[in-house]
């Protein structure tokens, strides 16, 4: 089995700076740090009492919440295409 390329970058979330290794591209990790940084920032600006603990939470619960509604969306269109084929 070949090992796969590594990447390791450091990025900006939230006021703080996390080591992100993996195989995806520099702009990849870049684009997703910068996307859970925004949506950090747009929970707090709305909860301004939270702690950064909290809005990390939320962070994830709002993500994941997004993730299967857009998987959810894909099935139905995966059916419909299924029908239409069949």
């Amino acid at each position: 089995m070949a090992d796969e390329q590594k990447t390791r970058l450091a990025v900006d979330i939230y006021g703080q700076t996390y080591t992100i290794v993996g195989s995806e591209t520099s702009s990849h990790v870049r684009l997703v740090a910068s996307m859970v940084d925004e949506r950090m920032k747009e929970i707090s600006a709305r909860n301004p009492y939270l702690d950064s603990a909290k809005i990390a939470v939320l962070t994830a619960v709002n993500s994941v919440h997004d993730y299967l509604k857009m998987k959810e969306r894909i099935e139905q269109l995966e059916e419909e295409l299924n029908k239409l084929k069949g």
